[in-house]
C-alpha cells in the first residue's frame, strides 16, 4: 500500500500580519494532485491542522474541503489527529459527518487501534493515533516533581506505556503504524513551532515510540522534514509552508511510504512547489544595494526579511519607498556599525565561556546537558584556566 504522511498545515497562520490563506489553498491543491498522481491509498495528517484553537471560518472551510477532496468521496481513507495548536474537541466535533466519507478525526488520546482496509491491494493497516498527549489532554498528572529530568522521565514512561498497550494489536499480516504529534528528543526545531515543553520536560526518547511489530511512526510538530534514528523509521514530515524566517531555504515536502505486512517500509520525499519562499537579505552595502536587487528582480515571489547596514538613520520616507517597491518586504532591521560592535562585545562579556559552551551543547544535542567532565575537557581544549566548579557549575 501507498501512504502519504503530512502535518503542520497551520491553516489561518499569518506572517507578521500578512495573510497566507491563498498559499495554503495552493499547497492543499498540490497535495491532492500528488495523492491522485501517486495512487495513494491512505492519507495521514499528524496534527496542527490549524494555527489556533479558534481558527477563522475560512481556514475551517479550507480544511474540510481539502480532506473531503483527499478522501475522494470515501474511496480513500484519511486520518487526522489534533496537535498542540488545535482544539481537540473542535477537531473531533465533525467526526460523525466525516466518518461517512471515510475520514477519521481524532481529538484526544485514546487507547484504540484503528483497522483500515485498503481496497486496491486487499491489505489492512493497523494505526494507533496518539494526538498531542499533554498532561491535561491525557487527564493525568504524571508527577508532582518540578525537576525537569524527572518530568521528562515520567512523560517518556507514560507515552511508552500507551504505545506498549497497543503492541498486541500489531500482527504480521498487517501494516502497523503509529501517528502522533509530539516532540522527540534529538529533533531539529525552528522558530515557528510553538513550544510544547517546559525546558525539556515534554520530550520523549525515540524508544518510547517503538513497539514490537511497528513499521513506521508518522509525527507532527517539528517543521523541518527529518527522520530520527531508531529501530523503526520515526519521521517528521515537516510543514508544507515555511512559517518563519528561521526556515528560509528549507525545502518543504510530504512523505510517501510503500508498505507491506512484515516488510521494511520504503520512504520517499516528494517536494512541494506551492507557496512563496521566505528569504533573508543582508545588505551590507546599504540601501543602494537593496534598490539594485529590486531592479534586477531578485526573489520576486518571496517574502523578505531585510537586514540593512547603514551609517545614518533610515527615514520614514525611505521605509515607505522600500515597501512600495516590494510589497512582500516583511521586516526591515537596520544595523549600525557602532551598535553591531557593542552587541558583539556585550555578548562576549556577559557570559563566561563554559556557559556559552553549555548552551551550544544543549542546542546541538536537542536538549541534553553537558556534564562536568565534558565541560572540563572543552575548557582544556580552548586553554581556559580553572575548572567548571570555579565558574559556578551546579552539577
Amino acid at each position: 500500500m501507498r501512504i502519504l504522511h503530512t502535518a503542520d498545515w497551520h491553516l489561518g497562520r499569518m506572517l507578521e500580519g500578512r495573510g497566507r490563506l491563498e498559499e495554503q489553498a495552493a499547497f492543499v491543491d498540490e497535495i491532492i494532485e500528488i495523492v491522485e498522481r501517486e495512487g495513494i491509498d491512505l492519507v495521514l495528517i499528524a496534527g496542527d491542522v490549524y494555527d489556533t484553537v479558534n481558527p477563522p471560518a475560512a481556514a475551517e472551510q479550507l480544511f474540510y474541503e481539502g480532506v473531503s477532496r483527499l478522501s475522494d468521496g470515501g474511496r480513500r481513507p484519511v486520518v487526522v489527529i489534533a496537535g498542540n495548536h488545535d482544539n481537540p474537541d473542535r477537531i473531533a466535533a465533525a467526526g460523525p459527518l466525516a466518518n461517512e466519507r471515510n475520514i477519521t478525526l481524532v481529538g484526544l488520546p485514546t487507547a484504540n487501534v484503528q483497522e483500515i482496509g485498503i481496497s486496491r491491494t486487499g491489505e489492512r493497516a493497523k494505526l494507533f493515533s496518539l494526538p498531542y498527549p499533554s498532561e491535561s489532554r491525557l487527564r493525568e498528572v504524571l508527577t508532582d516533581s518540578t525537576d525537569e529530568a524527572v518530568l521528562r522521565g515520567a512523560y517518556t514512561a507514560k507515552v511508552a506505556h500507551l504505545v506498549a498497550q497497543q503492541a498486541p494489536a500489531f500482527g504480521p499480516d498487517t501494516v502497523n503504524l503509529l501517528m502522533s504529534h509530539i516532540y522527540v528528543l534529538g529533533g531539529a526545531e525552528t522558530d515557528s513551532e510553538r513550544p510544547i515543553q517546559v525546558g525539556g520536560a515534554y520530550t520523549v526518547d525515540t524508544a518510547a515510540l517503538t513497539a514490537q511489530g511497528l513499521q513506521y511512526v508518522a509525527l507532527g510538530h517539528l517543521h523541518r522534514p527529518q527522520t530520527l534514528k531508531a529501530s523503526v523509521p520515526i519521521r517528521y514530515s515537516g510543514s508544507p509552508l515555511a512559517y518563519s524566517f528561521s526556515e528560509a531555504g528549507q525545502a518543504k515536502s510530504v512523505t510517501i511510504l510503500e508498505a507491506a505486512p512484515g516488510q521494511p517500509v520504503q520512504l520517499r520525499e516528494v517536494f512541494l512547489s506551492s507557496g512563496h519562499p521566505l528569504v533573508r537579505w543582508r545588505a551590507v552595502q546599504g540601501i543602494s544595494q537593496v534598490h539594485a536587487w529590486f531592479d534586477e528582480g531578485k526573489d520576486l515571489a518571496a517574502w523578505i526579511d531585510l537586514e540593512l547596514h547603514l551609517t545614518e538613520a533610515l527615514s520614514m520616507e525611505q521605509i515607505q519607498t522600500l515597501r512600495k517597491e516590494r510589497g512582500k518586504l516583511v521586516n526591515i532591521r537596520v544595523i549600525y556599525p557602532d551598535t553591531l560592535d557593542a552587541e558583539r562585545s556585550a555578548a562576549r562579556e556577559e557570559l563566561p565561556i563554559d556557559e556559552l559552551f553549555r548552551r551550544f551543547y544543549t542546542k546541538q544535542t536537542g536538549g541534553a546537558e553537558a556534564d562536568a567532565e565534558t565541560i572540563r575537557l572543552f575548557l582544556e581544549l580552548v586553554g581556559e584556566s580553572g575548572d567548571a566548579s570555579e565558574r559556578g557549575d551546579a552539577s
